[in-house]
């Protein structure tokens, strides 16, 4: 039984759901305790709850202190059972991260599963859609993955409501990762907005428009049906080997430009450090890179997230990742 204490490193709940990804995989069980021990409101909550549950639905695993609130918890997988699967994380919840959940267990299945998932899909401090769509799953793809993900509707805090459908093939081909170097980029803006007038949108991708200078042909306003008001703005800095993606949320008592300006300066921040892949994606990456074939890319300097998810998939695996300046920049190296 492998003991890892949750309050470590950044203590959030990546940690779990490295955990059960990677206990499904391996076979490994785990007990976990302090969990989210650092935080405001400790212990388990709905979206972590919807992993966890997800995680032993797919692994008919033996599971003790799945409960809102619970700082301990056990698991004990059986196997990897793909199929068809619905997950609901009950709230405005992230969807992304219940699919991240699941994503590398089933890729290990001996048999395609069909997985829907309903939650939010644009929130703040988790993955957005668009980010799955645009950056991780192409990245998946280089890496030998043949997976897909859609978005039958999209929910936005703090309504959720949000529809995800992924279709996992066996992972049956494993390649090596290596990006290094941030060449030929262009970059696109899209503007999601629900029940809130196209004004808002238009704002925003007019602040957008004249910060990098865009072309109307770059600038995309989307209007959905969702269950409540939403708002979200995306950049996307397309390059030869990723396309990294950017977020900033509409909020009550923010104004339009505000919300433009979030995301730009993020931006250029990423632009301005010259490297392919940002902190966000970094932490993404490790795990099917451990479950893969390895590989390199550069980032910056690691992020908390990003060193505690280095130091619980150690726990799991005999895997060598290093993180080590670069020029400038960092080097992540994951050799299997």
């Amino acid at each position: 039984m492998i003991e890892i204490d949750g309050s470590e490193g950044e203590g959030g709940g990546q940690v779990l759901r490295t955990s059960l990804a990677l206990s499904i995989v391996t076979g490994k069980p785990f007990r976990l305790f302090n969990i989210r021990a650092g935080r405001k409101s400790p212990g388990l909550k709905k979206q972590h709850l919807a992993c966890v549950r997800a995680a032993k639905q797919i692994s008919n695993a033996e599971v003790r202190g799945d409960a809102i609130e619970s700082q301990d918890l056990t698991f004990t997988p059986e196997g990897i059972y793909p199929g068809q699967y619905r997950f609901s994380v009950g709230s405005a919840g992230s969807a992304a991260l219940v699919y991240q959940t699941v994503l590398t267990p089933l890729m290990h299945a001996d048999a395609p599963s069909f997985v829907m998932i309903e939650g939010g899909t644009h929130a703040a401090w988790a993955p957005p859609f668009d980010f799955l769509q645009h950056t991780f799953t192409p990245l998946l793809e280089r890496m030998g993955a043949k997976t897909t993900l859609t978005a039958e509707r999209l929910g936005f805090y703090p309504a959720g409501g949000g529809l995800l459908h992924a279709r996992i093939q066996p992972w049956t081909e494993h390649r090596p990762l290596e990006i290094l170097e941030l060449m030929s980029t262009s970059l696109s803006a899209t503007a999601y907005i629900s029940k809130l007038p196209a004004e808002v949108a238009q704002r925003e991708l007019r602040k957008v428009k004249q910060a990098f200078v865009l072309d109307d042909d770059a600038l995309n306003t989307v209007e959905v049906r969702s269950l409540g008001p939403g708002n979200a703005l995306c950049i996307y800095c397309h390059s030869a080997q990723v396309t990294e993606v950017v977020t900033a949320f509409g909020k009550r008592g923010v104004r339009a430009e505000d919300v433009a300006k979030a995301a730009i300066k993020e931006m250029l921040a990423y632009l301005e450090a010259g490297v392919p892949v940002g902190q966000h994606l970094a932490d993404q990456l490790l795990l099917p890179m451990t479950l893969g074939a390895g590989g390199t890319f550069r980032t910056l300097e690691p992020t908390g997230h990003t060193r505690t998810n280095i130091e619980t998939i150690r726990r799991f695996s005999p895997v060598e990742i290093t993180a080590a300046e670069d020029d400038g920049a960092w080097k992540i190296l994951v050799e299997v």
